[in-house]
C-alpha cells in the first residue's frame, strides 16, 4: 500500500491509500499499478509524473512542494528514496539474496544462475544490466511477494559504489568474476579496480557464501578480505567447482563436465562461446551453495536464456553466420569474442569492431593488441569509427559504410559485431540481418 511505502521512506502520503504492485523510472514502460519514481537528471522526471499516471500509475514520489493530483509521496530526494525503498523489500526477502560484480561476465553470470536458482525457487533477477543504484532497487521492488530469492547484479564506477549497493541489497551471497582493465579512466588503475569489487565480499555476513574465481590473481586473493564461507571456481582442479572435457559444439555451445563438493554431472550451455565456462561455474559454486541440486544446476544452466546481444547467432538470407555481440566491449571480452570467431567453422572469418570505451591512457596500446590478435587469427577487421585499430584494419565511418564493407560476403562466411554500448553496433547486425 503507498502507506507502507511512505512508511518505509520517511515520505509524507497525499491523497488515497491505494495499492502499489512494483515501480518504475521511466513512465514510458510503466505497467498499471507500479509506482512511479521521478529521477532528477539531464531530465526531470517530476515532468512525466501526468504521464505515468496516464498509463496506470496508482501513486508517485515527489520532491516537489505541489503535486500533480492523485495519490502522491512526497520524499525529499526521490532517488534516495528508491534506495530505502529497496531496503524495505529486502527486508521480507529470505536470506537467497547474490550479488554479482567483476570486469567481465557479470551479466552472463547472472543470466546463469537464475536459470540454476529458478529451479529450485522462485527467484527474481537484475533485468538487462540494471545495476547501479537505480536499476538495483529496482529490481528488489519488483520482486513478488513470494519471491524466494534475488540474484542481483552490481556494478562499479568508483570506490564505494558497491558498499553503497550491498547497503541496500545485503547480499548473502558474493559472486566476483574477473578483474580487468575496464573503466580505467574512472578508476586510474587495476589495483582500484580491485579493491571497488572486493567491497562485495567485505559486505557478506559471517554465514554467507563468497564465490572467488579461483585463476584470477587480482580475484581468488579477496578470500582474505571476508568472513564468510569461501567457494573457488576454476579451469583447474584444485578450485571447490571445475570443469573438464570442454568441448565446443559447431554452434559454439560448450559441453563440459561439471565437478562439485555436492557431485558431477554432464552441462551443455545453451550460451554461446568458451568464455562462457567460467561463468557458468561461477552459477553453479552459488546455486550449490545455496542448496540446488547438481542435477538442476546443468538443467538450470542448459536452460538459461542470455540477455540480449550477448554472443546472438543468426544467419542472413545469403547464408552468413553472424555474431551479434554488440552489447559492449572491453579487452577481456573482445579478445574472448575474436576466438570465438576463430572457432566458428567458416570460410572467410570478419570482425566489425567499435571502440572499446573507458580504458584511459591505455586506449591506444589496448586497440592495436586487439587488432593484432585479430591478425594471428587469420580474421579480417572492419574498425567503426575507431581509428586506434591501426594500419591493419580497415577503416570506416558510420554504420551504412561498415554494412557495405561485408558486400561481398557468401554462405560459409561469419562475421562478428562487437563495441562498447556508445557504439550501438546492433544496427550492423540488423542489416546483415535484413
Amino acid at each position: 500500500m503507498a502507506s507502507e511505502v511512505a512508511a518505509a521512506t520517511g515520505g509524507e502520503l497525499s491523497g488515497p491509500d491505494v495499492r502499489i504492485d512494483g515501480a518504475s523510472i521511466d513512465s514510458r514502460n510503466i505497467r498499471p499499478g507500479q509506482l512511479f519514481i521521478p529521477i532528477v537528471a539531464e531530465r526531470d522526471g517530476h515532468d512525466f509524473i501526468g504521464k505515468a499516471l496516464e498509463a496506470g500509475a496508482p501513486a508517485y514520489f515527489t520532491s516537489r512542494p505541489e503535486t500533480a493530483g492523485g495519490t502522491a509521496i512526497r520524499v525529499a530526494d526521490t532517488a534516495l528514496a528508491l534506495a530505502d525503498l529497496g531496503r524495505a523489500v529486502r527486508r521480507r526477502i529470505p536470506d537467497r539474496v547474490v550479488g554479482i560484480t567483476g570486469s567481465v561476465g557479470k551479466t552472463s553470470t547472472k543470466d546463469l544462475l537464475a536459470g540454476v536458482l529458478k529451479t529450485t525457487y522462485r527467484t527474481a533477477a537484475s533485468e538487462k544490466s540494471f545495476n547501479n543504484e537505480l536499476g538495483l532497487p529496482l529490481t528488489l521492488a519488483l520482486a513478488h511477494d513470494d519471491v524466494e530469492a534475488v540474484v542481483l547484479e552490481m556494478g562499479a564506477r568508483g570506490i564505494g559504489h558497491i558498499e553503497l549497493l550491498c547497503s541496500i541489497a545485503s547480499p548473502t551471497v558474493g559472486v566476483i568474476t574477473r578483474v580487468e582493465g575496464a573503466h580505467l579512466e574512472l578508476f586510474g588503475d587495476i589495483e582500484s579496480v580491485a579493491r571497488a569489487k572486493g567491497e562485495l565480499v567485505e559486505a557478506l555476513p559471517a554465514d554467507g557464501i563468497a564465490v572467488l574465481n579461483n585463476d584470477h590473481p587480482y580475484v581468488a586473493p579477496m578470500a582474505e578480505r571476508t568472513s564468510a564461507r569461501v567457494l573457488r571456481y576454476g579451469l583447474s582442479p584444485d578450485a571447490d567447482v571445475y570443469a573438464s572435457d570442454i568441448v565446443l559444439d559447431d554452434e559454439l555451445r560448450a559441453s563440459f563436465r561439471l565437478h562439485t563438493p555436492w557431485g558431477s554431472t554432464d552441462v551443455r550451455l545453451g550460451a554461446r562461446g568458451e568464455h562462457q565456462v567460467p561463468n557458468a561455474l561461477a552459477a553453479a559454486a552459488a546455486g550449490g551453495g545455496l542448496g540446488v541440486s547438481v542435477a538442476d544446476i546443468a538443467s538450470g544452466m542448459s536452460a538459461a536464456e542470455l540477455s540480449g546481444l550477448r554472443m546472438e547467432l543468426g544467419r542472413s538470407s545469403g547464408g552468413v553466420t553472424i555474431i551479434n555481440d554488440a552489447y559492449n566491449a572491453n579487452p577481456t571480452s573482445m579478445s574472448a569474442a575474436l576466438r570465438s570467431l576463430a572457432a566458428l567453422p567458416a570460410g572467410r572469418r570478419v570482425a566489425v569492431l567499435g571502440t572499446m570505451a573507458e580504458l584511459g591512457d591505455d586506449s591506444a596500446r589496448e586497440h592495436l593488441a586487439i587488432a593484432e590478435q585479430a591478425a594471428g587469427l587469420g580474421i579480417a577487421l572492419v574498425a567503426v569509427d575507431e581509428p586506434d585499430y591501426g594500419d591493419t584494419a580497415r577503416h570506416v565511418s558510420g554504420i551504412d559504410e561498415a554494412v557495405a564493407a561485408l558486400d561481398d560476403l557468401g554462405p560459409g562466411d561469419a562475421v562478428l559485431v562487437k563495441g562498447s554500448r556508445v557504439a550501438a553496433l546492433e544496427r550492423v547486425a540488423q542489416a546483415l540481418l535484413g
